[in-house]
């Protein structure tokens, strides 16, 4: 039986509060406290806490009062982007956990703060990127990590989501997007996109991010919402929003790979995170779902691509993950599709086990947020580029693999993986 696990939740809007009720499904832990500066929503949060699991969290507004309760071990962040960094230090310097919401970094300097306070501290930090447990996310790094698609080349991401409405309504809703929209221009949601890459990629982990360069549309795109679906928001109407429409980011590495990261939320469109993987043998398309292989006799190169790739679920009962087949369908719940709960799964796993060697650690969490700093000071440079700065100073040359799934686990009987003779270069590029 699991042992008692004590958590408190930092930030309650829409996605905490959802944390905070979601997570009482999982054995032994127990949501012992609740807080957001706005009184009302830690309340109600707390009454939802109470309705499903049938007692009531302690409520704060101050979270530096809910980190003197001795009885919690870990906290989850999920408050303001600009507050994940500063909250998160304040949580390790009182000796709790950090599970950290995705969001952007807003300085360099607050990205290694982070990481030095966690190596001082010796607190570990799970960055919870839900992304990086994605079934087709997962699928396709099995099948790059047991040479399928060869040579990695080069991968592709994005976030692209109509939020316009979001952040229209940002003060009606108390939602910090609004603000962040009218006065910053960057890649502002970067992790969704890069968090599953940089683990295909081993970015951290035998690789490192080199450079960075970003572009920005103008933008339109929520004034114009604004005038047409927000007319009684007088405020707003002449507001010369900051965000750019569309912002490209391509990102070189040590390996010689690249990477191309795309936000785009404020036009009209569908949603997609644009996950493509390109490597010297084949590649995956997500706006598709579908792999494309050099040997597959069936499709013919000159040809639609789209016309002749083989579907992605034909290779499922190969390289899916363990995760995600129907032994594991128990942790394949919650939002997003069953991503959210095989994410909370690894970070309870690790916190019964007192085991600090998280999937996504600190490192992770410092490399992929200080994209969002990065990309603001390209942009505004005109897309210069910039250095990307490696926060495990120089041991990513020899920490080893860890992922999000056991790529270890044998394929089934009737395959065997394909052997990868594409060696990766010893000696890597400088910076």
């Amino acid at each position: 039986m699991a042992r008692t696990m004590n958590m408190g939740v930092i930030g309650v809007g829409s996605r905490g509060s959802y944390h905070a009720t979601f997570i009482t499904n999982f054995p032994g832990v127990h949501v012992s406290a609740v807080c957001d500066i706005y009184a009302d929503k830690a309340e109600k949060t707390a009454d939802k806490v109470e309705a499903k699991a049938h007692y009531r969290p302690d409520v704060y507004t101050d979270y530096h009062e809910l980190l003197k309760d001795e009885s919690i071990e870990a906290v989850l962040i999920a408050a303001d982007w600009e507050l994940h960094i500063p909250i998160a230090i304040d949580t390790m310097k009182a000796g709790k956990w950090v599970v950290l919401e995705v969001g952007p970094a807003f300085t360099v300097e607050s990205c290694w703060d982070l990481v030095h306070t966690s190596e001082e501290t010796s607190i570990p930090v799970m960055f919870l990127e839900n992304c990086c447990y994605g079934k087709r996310e997962l699928m396709i790094a099995n099948m790059a990590r047991r040479g399928v698609l060869g040579r990695i080349v080069h991968c592709e991401g994005g976030y692209r989501h109509d939020l316009r409405d979001e952040v229209a309504d940002g003060d009606k809703n108390r939602h910090y997007r609004l603000h962040n929209y009218m006065h910053r221009n960057a890649h502002n949601y970067p992790t969704h996109d890069f968090g599953p890459i940089a683990k295909i990629l081993g970015i951290n982990r035998g690789n490192c991010m080199l450079t960075l360069s970003s572009t920005a549309s103008g933008s339109f795109g929520v004034e114009d919402f604004i005038k047409r679906k927000r007319p009684e928001y007088d405020y707003l109407q002449d507001v010369d929003f900051a965000q750019g429409d569309v912002v490209t980011t391509v990102i070189r590495c040590a390996g010689g790979e690249t990477v191309t990261l795309t936000l785009d939320t404020s036009l009209p469109r569908y949603y997609s995170r644009d996950f493509t993987v390109q490597g010297t043998r084949g590649m995956y398309i997500e706006q598709s779902d579908t792999i494309y292989m050099e040997d597959n006799p069936k499709q013919n190169h000159n040809a639609s691509l789209f016309s002749h790739c083989g579907e992605a679920a034909w290779y499922d009962h190969k390289y899916l993950s363990p995760k995600w087949r129907p032994e594991n369908a128990e942790k394949i719940i919650g939002g997003h599709g069953g991503m959210d709960g095989l994410a909370w799964s690894d970070f309870f796993d690790h916190l019964e086990r007192r085991d600090k060697n998280f999937n996504i650690d600190v490192y992770d969490a410092a490399a992929w947020m200080v994209i969002g700093a990065l990309s603001a000071e390209s942009i505004a440079r005109g897309g210069m580029p910039v250095a990307v700065p490696d926060f495990t100073n120089g041991a990513w040359m020899k920490r080893p693999p860890r992922d999000c799934d056991d790529f270890t686990c044998p394929l089934p009987e009737d395959e065997e993986p394909a052997e990868n003779t594409a060696e990766k270069k010893e000696t890597l590029v400088g910076y």
